[in-house]
């Protein structure tokens, strides 16, 4: 063999064993990244059973806790559905929520919802396809017979009519508020930076990240709005009386789902906590 060839079959040899080298390297970090994506699926836990509402508290404005008026609250072929054909001809003010019993601090919620149907007869005009997620919400069983809604952080759940733009995902404060870019907000509700409008009756999957102050929430994967750092609103008739010591910062709280007077499933709520 000449000298070209001892070269050229030696070159061979080492871009061999190179590209061996790099198909195992690929390999081990392909394989730690499936672990890294099974652990994580792993510790999602899933808080409706899909059974029943084992696990949940319900409470309707007007009615006293753990009442589950007119059956609003039901379990479905593995759904859990809020509903109000038993409320007659005035839906009046009977908002409710749906709290999980558990109070938690740093977590991720994974929700997935849709609207159906047609708004309860009687309901406000706003009430159209209008929902939320609510976190850092007070205890049900501080919540007061005659309270509207719960003192909470909201995840807005809007759903379209077909035509018009109607975006979900804006951050309400009931009874509290938060920091936008570092900046304390006083508005109601702030919308999310990125606009997503679902329409008819489709699933959608939302996402709220909780971790030491900082909310961010999402849509189908996608993050559409950050805030920080809660405080409870000092003005607010049932919020002042969860301001301990002069601390109006909101630090943890219950989940829960809100009925608002528009029938809404939910099929999936996973919780990963930190």
């Amino acid at each position: 063999m000449n000298t070209y060839a001892r070269y050229s079959f030696l070159f061979i040899i080492l871009l061999f064993f190179a590209a061996c080298g790099q198909k195992k390297e690929k390999s081990s970090v392909g394989k730690n990244q499936t672990t890294e994506v099974i652990e994580k699926k792993e510790n999602w836990v899933p808080l409706f059973n899909g059974q029943n509402l084992e696990g949940w508290t319900m409470k309707i404005n007007g009615y006293p806790l753990s009442e589950n008026f007119g059956n609003t609250f039901r379990v479905e072929d593995s759904i859990l559905s809020i509903r109000y054909d038993a409320y007659g001809p005035e839906f009046g003010e009977r908002f409710g929520a749906l709290f999980y019993d558990k109070e938690l601090t740093n977590y991720r919620l994974k929700v997935e919802y849709r609207f159906v149907g047609e708004t309860a007869s009687g309901a406000p005009e706003w009430g159209y396809r209008d929902s939320g997620v609510q976190i850092h919400t007070q205890a049900p069983n501080s919540v007061k017979l005659d309270q509207r809604f719960p003192i909470c952080l909201e995840y807005n759940l809007h759903g379209g009519n077909g035509t018009d733009e109607r975006p979900l995902g804006a951050i309400c404060g009931i009874g509290t508020f938060v920091e936008i870019d570092s900046v304390l907000s006083n508005e109601f509700c702030n919308p999310a930076n990125v606009s997503r409008t679902f329409h008819g009756d489709q699933w959608v999957s939302v996402e709220i990240d909780v971790k030491d102050g900082n909310m961010k929430h999402y849509v189908n994967g996608e993050e559409i709005l950050s805030y920080s750092n809660p405080v409870y609103d000092a003005e607010n008739e049932f919020a002042k009386s969860l301001i301990k010591n002069g601390d109006n910062s909101v630090k943890s709280g219950y989940i829960s789902l809100q009925s608002n007077s528009h029938p809404i499933d939910f099929r999936k709520i996973e919780i990963l906590e930190y």
